[in-house]
């Protein structure tokens, strides 16, 4: 018991890591769009994720005399943007705590995990909250200054603010993934890209509140603008990124235009709802779960797009994107494994 003291009051140093900074930095657009369409209640959501992250690995790294890392910060950041902007607080921080432990920690730390820690705990609060994450949907703000004076668009003294309208008994929330599989609504494309998600859609007499899905999915154009900073000072691999939308892409056309799969949508509004593209940018391309050799890299996200098409529009729900990462993430050490003996074979001959 003594020891275990000794080593809890002992203050782990902190590692300043500057990849991680630069994936902070593209994030920043992301985070701004989220508050602008969002409001306040983002950077709250955000904080206590970087909160519970932090304790959870100072813990750790106290009782093996080991280092926090600026990793943890950005797993909270992929993480509580990866959750509903209306996401009970005390959620994110179980999932934050479970993605950090045992996504992370329990393999020794950053650089020797399997699977990405922001996934780990993103999936682990799909499983085990799924009401209130599926019911924590809310529209956008418009217009200026849009959520950035603002607390919630789903908190208000007498409830939603959505739902003050006088012809609307009841209301039904639907991410636009969703309203395109229930109802066979077609979210406009450029409000797809823009995160202009919002408004009350009537379909069959029966009227739903559109709203966006994930906080920091909600804006394509917030998350090319982050790849491009990465990119560019090649804080990620490109095809790591490139590689998931590929798949995603080639399967879409593969099962709607050659055998004729209806489930599946146009490819673009596929590339642009539901996570595709913050999972390709921002989870993909985490260094240490994903495989080291570029033509496994290659083969690792386009099997990652494959899956997230095939889980999202034939499997029972759509919790595509996590599942398919932890896929890939168990796929990763065979891939690198597999290119070793394939080198080392040809050198052999």
């Amino acid at each position: 018991m003594r020891t275990l003291n000794k080593n809890l009051m002992q203050k782990p140093q902190f590692l300043k890591q500057k990849p991680m900074q630069k994936v902070m930095i593209a994030l920043t657009p992301v985070i701004l769009a989220a508050v602008y369409f969002f409001g306040l209640r983002v950077l709250a959501v955000l904080a206590i994720c970087s909160i519970f992250a932090f304790l959870t690995e100072w813990i750790m790294a106290s009782k093996r005399n080991g280092k926090v890392t600026q990793a943890c910060f950005v797993t909270a950041m992929l993480y509580g943007l990866a959750l509903p902007p209306a996401v009970p607080f005390w959620v994110a921080a179980v999932g934050i705590i479970v993605g950090i432990l045992f996504g992370k920690e329990v393999f020794g730390g950053f650089g020797k995990n399997v699977f990405n820690p922001a996934i780990v705990g993103r999936a682990f609060v799909w499983i085990c909250f799924p009401v209130e994450l599926t019911s924590k949907f809310v529209p956008a703000f418009s217009g200026f200054p849009g959520g950035f004076t603002k607390w919630s668009m789903g908190e208000t003294a007498t409830g939603p603010a959505f739902a003050n309208t006088s012809d609307l008994d009841a209301f039904t929330t639907a991410t636009p993934m969703f309203a395109e599989q229930t109802y066979g609504y077609i979210t406009n494309l450029w409000s797809l890209f823009t995160g202009q998600i919002t408004g009350i859609i009537p379909v069959e007499g029966h009227k739903f509140v559109l709203g966006a899905g994930s906080m920091g999915e909600v804006s394509s154009l917030a998350i090319l603008l982050g790849a491009a900073y990465l990119i560019y000072t090649k804080a990620a691999q490109i095809r790591l990124m490139l590689s998931p939308i590929i798949g995603a892409m080639g399967m879409a056309v593969f099962m709607k235009y050659i055998i004729g799969a209806e489930s599946v949508p146009d490819p673009a509004f596929v590339l642009l709802s539901g996570g595709l593209l913050y999972a390709a940018v921002f989870m993909v391309t985490e260094p240490v779960s994903a495989p080291k050799t570029p033509q496994t890299q290659w083969i690792y996200g386009i099997f990652i797009g494959i899956m997230i098409v095939l889980l999202r529009y034939e499997g029972i729900f759509t919790g595509a994107v996590a599942f398919s990462i932890l896929l890939g993430n168990m796929l990763a050490p065979s891939l690198d494994l597999w290119k070793k003996r394939l080198k080392s074979g040809k050198a052999k001959a």
